[in-house]
């Protein structure tokens, strides 16, 4: 079997450059759904039911892409094609989601528009994102997919960056964050919208222009393909059984590590609106969504999912220094778990920094690590298949957490009062520390 050789730094950094203007789309959705949902109407309790349908299109989407961009060659490459339909469609539905409002539906009809825009927008998202993970398996040899995957990292937490702050610097700037009536979003998001949608057409048509894809016989003897195997039907569930024991073991951390951040973007905002800013209360209880306080509050959740980005671009650098893979994975988790659980003991907006610089720690370990070692330990013509069904790992979790954070939300929740949101953080840093003791179990041993 032939090795594939080494590439320059800027042929890793193009194939992952759109990654940059997916990550941006992703950041937005991430950070203002639950903004959304709440500013038209959405009862906190019921908030983690919304997030379902993001991790469910994901389980549900990314095989299918994997296994199709396995048996596909056209002129513009096997990956590219969907990566950049995703694109596209992404585009069109960011354009719509904020607006779901604005409409003049009924605040039921906004909900349904919203849920059907949120359910195109991440199944759009997730076509668009696994290619980038699929080439880099692809095309880049053992020995560099450290560096490819952290460039992807970095890229990642460079377009978080930009998503995250769209909003509060659209605030700055002068473009309303208060909505001219009630159950509507602010400019200051719906603009968020347009602008990143822009930035991921423009940043997936770099990657479809710069990057040349392998043809199939190069792919095939790159990475011991027979002939036979070209036509060989896929069974999922076949390959499933033969994975090998690093997807197992992964997966079982990224069950913590997912589940963790699912409670993460569903109720920071609450969490920093009740603790931080104080935003007052309606007549059934609950924070006032349409407040200036709720508001500033989630542009402010914004500015701390940046600071995170930050703290994951300084950890990702810091990440191939320390030679122990497994440890820098489990060090990771433990910092981000202590940043969530502290996230309960501040009430001061800029003392938040740390904390979220600390969450940002686990975040950049989660983008590189998990498939550095996934993709090193597979061999053979299934990648796309596998990474496609890897993606489980990170769906199931935020599904399961999705359903259990209403439950888990109710049972600290005193009667008559706010719901206290901010206890899911320290939730969610509990499971990442126990992701970290889970690190120890990973084997990395390359399989056949």
């Amino acid at each position: 079997m032939k090795t594939l050789p080494d590439q320059s730094f800027g042929k890793l950094w193009n194939i992952s450059f759109g990654f940059f203007g997916v990550q941006i789309a992703y950041a937005l959705q991430s950070a203002n759904i639950s903004r959304i949902f709440s500013t038209l109407g959405a009862d906190p309790h019921d908030l983690s039911y919304f997030w379902i349908l993001p991790p469910l299109m994901g389980i549900i989407v990314q095989p299918i892409i994997g296994v199709l961009s396995d048996k596909t060659w056209c002129r513009f490459g096997r990956r590219i094609p969907y990566l950049f339909i995703g694109a596209l469609v992404a585009v069109i539905v960011m354009c719509l989601l904020p607006n779901a409002g604005s409409f003049g539906m009924s605040v039921s009809m906004a909900m349904v528009f919203g849920l059907l825009s949120l359910m195109f927008l991440d199944t759009s998202i997730n076509v668009a994102m696994q290619p980038f993970k699929m080439m880099v398996g692809d095309m880049v040899n053992e020995k560099q997919k450290g560096l490819a995957y952290s460039i992807q990292s970095f890229l990642c937490n460079a377009g978080s960056l930009v998503g995250y702050l769209f909003p509060f610097i659209f605030t700055w700037i002068g473009i309303s964050n208060i909505a001219d009536k009630a159950g509507t979003v602010p400019d200051s998001v719906i603009y968020s919208f347009y602008i990143g949608a822009a930035i991921l057409i423009l940043c997936v048509i770099y990657t479809t222009v710069k990057v040349k894809e392998i043809p199939p016989k190069e792919y095939a003897e790159y990475h011991g393909i027979a002939k036979d195997s070209e036509t060989e039907k896929v069974n999922m569930f076949k390959l499933l059984v033969k994975a090998p024991k690093a997807f197992w073991t992964v997966g079982l951390v990224q069950f913590f590590c997912w589940s963790a951040f699912m409670f993460m973007w569903t109720y920071t905002n609450g969490s920093i609106a009740a603790n931080v800013f104080n935003a007052p209360e309606t007549a059934n209880h609950l924070l006032d969504t349409g407040s200036p306080q709720y508001q500033a509050a989630g542009n402010w959740v914004g500015v701390l999912f940046a600071v995170q980005a930050i703290g994951s671009v300084i950890w990702a650098a810091v990440i191939p220094f320390i030679k122990n893979r497994k440890f820098a994975y489990a060090l990771s988790l433990i910092l981000g778990g202590i940043g969530f659980i502290s996230v309960n003991f501040i009430h001061d907006q800029y003392l938040l920094f740390a904390s979220f610089l600390l969450i940002g720690c686990a975040w950049a370990a989660m983008l590189a690590l998990p498939f550095t070692i996934l993709t090193n330990a597979l061999s053979g013509g299934h990648m796309g298949t596998y990474l496609g069904l890897f993606n489980g790992t990170i769906c199931v979790p935020q599904i399961v957490a999705a359903v259990a954070g209403g439950w888990i939300l109710r049972a600290f929740t005193v009667e008559g009062s706010v719901p206290p949101e901010v206890y899911m953080l320290v939730v969610a840093g509990i499971l990442l520390i126990i992701g970290a003791i889970c690190v120890s179990i990973i084997k990395e041993k390359k399989e056949a």
